[in-house]
């Protein structure tokens, strides 16, 4: 059994949450990092599919309790996602396989790594 005790309030704390929370704050780290997000899988995407490369886009979203950034490519041929065809890999007309190629996990863990640390650098500032 694991048992905590705390003396005093997290008033203060949650109050800065609170506050940080609504703050255009978020809204312009998120920004700034969606741009280097597009940035860093435009660079990382195959050589050869200047098209997916180019057709990178993000989007920043608020629900009533989190934030998102939301990657997406718009190039799509006969319905199929090209960016995810060549993260994944897919069959050939002729039975064939083409193999997939982990380059969105690589580009975005990085970007991922300096969110986090902002993130815990604004929640524990004096």
């Amino acid at each position: 059994m694991i048992s905590i005790t705390s003396k005093g309030s997290f008033d203060n704390t949650e109050r800065y949450l609170k506050k940080l929370a609504n703050s255009n704050e978020i809204y312009a780290t998120l920004e700034r990092f969606g741009k280097i997000g597009v940035q860093a899988l435009e660079r990382a995407t195959p050589v050869g599919e200047g098209v997916t490369a180019r057709a990178w886009t993000y989007e920043v979203k608020k629900d009533s309790k989190s934030w998102s950034i939301i990657w997406d490519n718009t190039n799509i041929e006969d319905g199929r996602p090209i960016a995810i065809l060549l993260q994944y890999g897919h069959a050939t007309r002729t039975g064939g396989l083409v193999r997939g190629r982990d380059y969105i996990n690589p580009a975005l863990k990085p970007i991922f790594d300096q969110i986090e640390a902002e993130a815990w650098k604004a929640v524990t500032k004096a």
